[in-house]
């Protein structure tokens, strides 16, 4: 059984250390700062003995799931992560830090974390209510994360109890593909290339024609700028090669995105009459070293070209279900928009199966002729 003996220390202030005694186990001990925490690892602990699940190496017994969690904050976000995803995670990792930080790293188990996407799922977000499928999976890639840096760096686990997809996590939806049908295209086209703004009709074929996203469409230059950009996506306009060179995506990785037909002679048109004070492709009439904003230009010419629930991330989708049914591959696809998995391009995968019914029948064909 355990049992909790309060200390002060140097300081005056409070310590609580647990000792658990059970026959034929060795003696355990931890020491806290609160009596919650040493109340919630004696439980757990106890629990874990009992099961034979108790993790008996020195630095799983001696640093808890806050430690690790308090290292990765300190040391792993501010060298590998931009300031927006920094942003992105220490709310997640505040929340683990909060649910199981008490646990020692020898009593996180498989079960742990299944209550934590439990209650994930039922009362973790905003006013206790459930949060999506896609938030909970971002959780778990942040956990997960801190996990494999106790494992392959920190050396304070063996193994991850998340190694191998070890909690199953709810499946996120199939997603809703808008795109636009041959009128709307035509109309829409129409509207964008009328707009008293002159830069919302380049900007618009170049999105969906190449499938960028709107912060890399927008925060593209003429040049490599002397000082690039430390949030957010960016790259550089290669006319010569007829290419893009993405530096900074969403998901990290630098893409060479192909530039044809008329994006390219919008880019050329583009490129005569650009700024000489602003390096961007887009930039703001009144702030040069700004992109341009917009929003207003697309609003109005959705409203004038009628083509209703729509945004300009749309167009990303477009591209790729155009690329779909012309008999693009998903991997193909996943390359033109930049995805690192097949996962989010398999919403299109409908769209092609006119392509894979003829490339089934080509194949028939040259096994057994025209019979």
């Amino acid at each position: 059984m355990a049992t909790i003996t309060e200390r002060t220390d140097k300081d005056g202030k409070p310590r609580y250390t647990v000792e658990i005694r059970l026959k034929g186990h060795p003696r355990e001990t931890a020491t806290f700062k609160r009596l919650t925490d040493a109340k919630k690892w004696a439980a757990s602990t106890e629990s874990a003995i009992r099961e034979g699940r108790h993790f008996k190496t020195s630095a799983a017994k001696k640093h808890t799931f806050a430690d690790a969690i308090e290292r990765y904050t300190r040391e792993i976000l501010p060298t590998e992560f931009t300031a927006t995803e920094q942003g992105n995670r220490r709310p997640i990792l505040e929340w683990w830090a909060s649910q199981i930080g008490h646990c020692v790293m020898a009593d996180l188990s498989t079960a742990t974390f299944a209550d934590c996407r439990n209650t994930l799922a039922t009362t973790g977000g905003r006013k206790g209510r459930p949060l999506a499928a896609a938030t909970i999976k971002k959780h778990f890639v942040v956990a997960t994360d801190v996990l494999k840096r106790c494992v392959t760096e920190w050396h304070w686990l063996e193994q991850s109890p998340l190694k191998d997809g070890g909690v199953k996590l709810p499946e996120l939806p199939r997603g809703i593909v808008r795109f636009l049908d041959d009128d709307e295209l035509n109309r829409l086209t129409i509207a964008c290339k009328e707009s008293p703004n002159p830069l919302l009709f380049p900007a618009f074929v170049l999105s969906i024609s190449t499938g960028m996203r709107q912060g890399e469409t927008m925060n593209l230059y003429w040049r490599e700028p002397e000082t690039p950009p430390t949030e957010g996506a960016w790259g550089v306009v290669n006319l010569a090669d007829a290419c893009i060179i993405l530096h900074e995506t969403k998901n990290g990785d630098r893409r060479r995105v192909p530039v044809a037909s008329q994006a390219l002679l919008e880019l050329q048109k583009l490129s005569k009459v650009r700024r000489l004070d602003s390096a961007l492709v887009f930039p703001s009439p009144t702030h040069p070293n700004q992109p341009i904003e917009l929003k207003k230009a697309w609003l109005n010419a959705l409203k004038h070209a009628e083509v209703n629930n729509f945004r300009w991330h749309d167009l990303r989708h477009c591209t790729a279900s155009y690329l779909a049914m012309g008999g693009a591959s998903m991997v193909e696809i996943a390359a033109v928009l930049g995805h690192k998995t097949l996962d989010m391009v398999k919403r299109y995968s409908h769209l092609s199966d006119g392509h894979i019914a003829n490339v089934v029948e080509r194949m028939n064909s040259k096994l057994f002729g025209g019979a």
